[in-house]
């Protein structure tokens, strides 16, 4: 199976650092023109300079997802430049909290207006592009969390909720217009947002317990999920919410194979 994805265009937000960033890398080496946006323009030099240096085609632009006005501007810069949009990841996000009877409602607002609504907008101003297209790809970033969040996640876990039943709504009103919409729930891969491989060692031993695969994911892992995603391979998936957590929910206690395989040598903790 060979991914072709040669001559497409994509918009990806919050790329400029992070599993964003090696998602839109990972999209320009298989030939995409690739615009990587982030709201933090410090961050988008290192981006260019790797497009650069690679070879890959692409630009970036300062945009904070919560500014519909900005987003607008990127859209039509893209289309002025490349003449359309292909493909659009809604990567940027942000994963504030705190247990509900202290959590700020500045924190709530922040949860939702990045993850949830950035999704909205971003969405909001690109399908009428693909809808003139009659095709296209959206894939927005949702969390484990959508499907069993953590302590102290309400405004986190509520807005990638929101992502997944958002993503279902318009992968219908999409659908006639052959353009796909799925969301993506990453589960134990370390970034800057979580810190996971910063934690002590045990804390990180009792994360990795709930594991069926009792490892750490990388981005890179995000990242061909993404690119599988936008391939004419996944062109009969919709409307749907890809697990990438290395089996978080397979079985109850992941930890008991292990135990069994290290008792035969197979494994060693």
């Amino acid at each position: 199976m060979h991914i072709d994805l040669s001559g497409k265009v994509a918009i990806v937000t919050g790329a400029g650092r992070g599993i964003g960033k090696v998602i839109a890398l990972a999209l320009a080496k298989e030939g995409v023109t690739t615009v990587v946006t982030d709201i933090n323009e410090s961050n988008l030099g290192d981006v260019q300079k790797e497009f650069d240096h690679s070879g890959c085609k692409g630009s970036t632009y300062q945009c904070d997802v919560r500014n519909y006005a900005q987003i607008q501007e990127v859209v039509q810069h893209v289309l002025d430049e490349y003449g359309r949009i292909d493909i659009l990841v809604n990567n940027a996000g942000v994963a504030g909290g705190a247990p509900v009877d202290i959590l700020s409602e500045e924190v709530w607002d922040l949860n939702l207006d990045i993850n949830l609504k950035g999704t909205f907008l971003m969405c909001k101003a690109v399908a009428p592009v693909m809808k003139k297209q009659g095709s296209g790809r959206i894939m927005n970033a949702a969390s484990f969390a959508a499907i069993v969040p953590s302590y102290g996640s309400a405004a986190y876990a509520s807005s990638k909720a929101g992502v997944e039943q958002f993503t279902r709504v318009l992968a219908g009103e999409l659908g006639p217009w052959n353009i796909t919409v799925n969301c993506y729930a990453p589960g134990m891969i370390p970034t800057d947002m979580n810190h996971f491989a910063e934690l002590q060692e045990p804390q990180q031993q009792r994360l990795l317990d709930t594991l069926t695969l009792r490892r750490w994911g990388e981005k890179t892992d995000v990242a061909n999920l993404i690119c599988f995603l936008a391939s004419d391979y996944a062109g009969y998936i919709t409307g749907t919410m890809m697990d990438i957590s290395g089996g978080k929910l397979a079985t109850q206690i992941p930890r008991m194979a292990y135990e069994k395989a290290a008792a035969e040598g197979a494994y060693e903790f």
